[in-house]
């Protein structure tokens, strides 16, 4: 199954697209993701992204384009996956069709998240990230064992400065700007589904679930 998850920040689409993937078998791949393993790689659309994620900047769509093409290559993606992050745009989104007719493929859906500016905020104004290993932790929903170091490797546990409430508000206002255009594309084509991301993680996962369910049948009985 191929499957795309929407969502502004702080909606919960890692936590919903991880559980999907275990659920699926197919892995669950973000656009954090796809840059961390190119640039680490060093391949050459990941040092040409380099420059503009080390600047914090966004990576052209040229250059995301070929990143996700060669990871949608990759092996482990021959039954399916699920892209987290990506597209944020419609030209993405029309990138990736291409990319799948080049491949045979087309999308199953695409997983509306939505979620209210005030639980957004909440939980990405608590949200607290390792310096060391990168796991994420929420101050409400899922804090550490103890207050400001990592359960898993003992690192120091920091605030992003983009989960600042002023940057959050920044942030969701580009989001909503963009996402639609992205939408109405999906919409038109009758592969997205909504689902609210304000409630508890399972009972979310329960309700995207429960609306993909038809579509998967549909195209494989």
């Amino acid at each position: 199954m191929r499957l795309v998850i929407l969502g502004p920040p702080g909606v919960g689409k890692g936590v919903e697209a991880e559980m999907l993937s275990q659920r699926l078998r197919i892995p669950h791949i973000s656009t954090g993701e796809i840059l961390r393993s190119s640039v680490e790689e060093g391949t050459p659309w990941g040092e040409r992204a380099r420059s503009f994620w080390e600047k914090g900047e966004l990576v052209p769509d040229e250059i995301m384009m070929e990143l996700v093409r060669f990871r949608l290559a990759e092996p482990d993606c021959e039954r399916g996956f699920i892209l987290d992050g990506f597209p944020r745009t419609l030209s993405q989104a029309q990138g990736l069709d291409a990319i799948g007719k080049e491949n045979g493929w087309t999308l199953d859906g695409v997983i509306n998240m939505g979620a209210s500016e005030e639980t957004i905020l909440l939980r990405l104004s608590n949200r607290r990230v390792c310096s060391v290993c990168g796991a994420v932790y929420n101050l409400i929903t899922s804090p550490p064992q103890v207050e400001g170091i990592c359960d898993r490797c003992g690192g120091k546990l920091y605030q992003r400065e983009d989960d600042q409430p002023q940057t959050i508000k920044k942030r969701l206002s580009i989001y909503f700007r963009e996402i639609k255009g992205l939408e109405e594309y999906y919409r038109n084509r009758g592969i997205l589904v909504d689902v609210q991301g304000n409630g508890e993680v399972e009972k979310v996962y329960e309700e995207i679930v429960e609306k993909l369910t038809p579509k998967f049948e549909a195209k494989y009985g």
